[in-house]
């Protein structure tokens, strides 16, 4: 199961004990912020895409949205989502859980700006009843991303 996995990552940094699972769902930005009774927007969503080949990750804030062009501009390619299938096998997290921690080696993470006006944020871990709240130094820091971007609209 993904949320051992991430369990095992953050037991490596002594903060394992810092996850939180839920009796209900936080599958979604919705559900998640009602499980943590946080507004919607802090909810760190991780959205899985496919880059020609390579898989990648996006941590954007829970009411941003891809912006079409701006992901073109950067990543020189249209925005195509993985299916829940290709999620799961690619990244390493079925949809609803996906989170950048304990993922497959290869992964790309990259942190859309859109979280950078939270002190701190609520990603899931593994599964889709978990969360975990990071501060964005700690977020940049267990999720090894790549780089800050700037691809995503309706947030500011």
């Amino acid at each position: 199961m993904s949320i051992e996995k991430v369990k095992e990552y953050f037991k490596s940094y002594n903060m394992e004990n810092r996850i939180m699972e839920f009796t209900v769902s936080s599958a979604t930005v919705e559900l998640a912020a009602q499980a943590l009774n946080c507004e919607p927007c802090r909810i760190a969503k991780s959205l899985s895409f496919l880059v020609g080949e390579e898989a990648i990750l996006i941590v954007a804030a829970g009411d941003a949205r891809i912006d079409n062009s701006k992901y073109k501009a950067y990543f020189k390619v249209k925005a195509k989502m993985m299916t829940p299938i290709e999620a799961e096998t690619l990244i390493g997290h079925q949809v609803g859980g996906v989170c950048p921690f304990a993922i497959n080696n290869g992964v790309k993470v990259y942190l859309d700006k859109s979280l950078q006006r939270f002190q701190t944020v609520f990603p899931a871990c593994g599964s889709s009843n978990s969360a975990i709240e990071l501060t964005i130094e700690e977020l940049e820091k267990y999720s090894n991303y790549c780089e800050w971007v700037d691809v995503c609209k309706d947030w500011n």
